[in-house]
Parts: C-alpha cells; sequence; structure tokens
C-alpha cells in the first residue's frame, strides 16, 4: 500500500498561514507544562493493524482517533480505545448536534485545523488549532487507564504520557474533553 499521495507532513499550512508544529516542537512543549512523556519512533504507522505491530515495551492504553466534520462545518476529534467500531450514525445522535451526519474530515481539512497528515491524528494534534475549532471527544474507558500512546503530530512516533496528563494539557490548550460512554 502506497501512502505517497499523502502531502508532506514538514510543509502543512495552518489555516492562519503558519506551518504546523513538528513532533519535537510538541514535545518541547510538553517539557514546558512539566508533562512526563517517552517517545518511541518508528515505521510510519497508518493503520491501527500496523500499530499492533510495534513492540510498546511499557504498558498503555492504544487509541483510534478518527477527525470527522458534519454539514454544518463543526469538526469532531474522536478519540477511542483502537479495536472499537464506530457508528457515524449512532454518533451523531448521541452528540446531538444541528448539521446532519458526520463523515471522515478531508485531508485538506486535517492540515488547516490539526496541522497533521492522514494516519497522524491523535489528541496532541489540537496544539495547531488555534481557532479551537475542534472539539475533542473520548471514549470514558480510555481514561480508565494509567497511561495512552498517541502520535505526536507525526505517525512515525509514539509518545506515553498519563492519561490525566492528557486530560490537563488539552484544557491548558483551550480543548476541554467531553467524555462519551458507548454501549
Amino acid at each position: 500500500m502506497s501512502h505517497s499521495d499523502r502531502p508532506n507532513p514538514e510543509t502543512v499550512l495552518l489555516k492562519n498561514g503558519e506551518l504546523a508544529a513538528t513532533a519535537k516542537q510538541l514535545l518541547g512543549a510538553l517539557d514546558d507544562l512539566g508533562i512526563e512523556h517517552q517517545t518511541i519512533t518508528h515505521d510510519a504507522l497508518y493503520t491501527v493493524e500496523q500499530a499492533k505491530s510495534i513492540d510498546y515495551s511499557n504498558p498503555g492504553a492504544h487509541t483510534k482517533n478518527l477527525f470527522l466534520r458534519n454539514k454544518k462545518g463543526l469538526m469532531f476529534l474522536l478519540v477511542v480505545e483502537r479495536d472499537h467500531r464506530v457508528d457515524l450514525r449512532g454518533l451523531r445522535d448521541k452528540l446531538n448536534v444541528p448539521g446532519g451526519q458526520l463523515a471522515f474530515a478531508s485531508t485538506e481539512r486535517l492540515g488547516l485545523y490539526l496541522g497533521v497528515v492522514p494516519g497522524s491524528v491523535s489528541p496532541l494534534a489540537v496544539f495547531n488549532d488555534h481557532e479551537c475549532a475542534v472539539q475533542v471527544l473520548i471514549q470514558h474507558t480510555l481514561l480508565e487507564h494509567e497511561w495512552i500512546y498517541l502520535h505526536p503530530c507525526r505517525n512515525t512516533h509514539s509518545t506515553r504520557i498519563r492519561t490525566q496528563d492528557l486530560l490537563e494539557i488539552l484544557n491548558s490548550w483551550k480543548h476541554p474533553v467531553t467524555t462519551l460512554h458507548f454501549e
């Protein structure tokens, strides 16, 4: 499977015209916040199945991250357990927001708002969302884990942080989390 059609992550421009943050810049921001983290590098991961092939030596939850939008232009970053099946129609009904059916946002929109390319989506990417246009939704079972693995704006890195620290980070970046309970 070729991923040559994906934009170069080093040249992604945000809606405000600035270059999107690199993994190094994002990890520096975590350091500035005093957040304990460990990062491993690996080959680029584009799917959950590929991520399962990586040897993560320390415990932590693994995620599936979906960048969604509706017809009114509302945007959501849905973060669920990596094997959770997502029903977009059921999610729309659960959220009860105007604007019709949820759909996957375009690669262009992903770059403009989160500053990442497909395969690199994670809640850490809201570091690039200076307009706070994206609402973060996290499955409640993920919050039961002490640690969580996330891409720091690049799918060639996986960063392990405390789940409680993730919530604090997102709050400090003006992206409070909405917790979702799935049946």
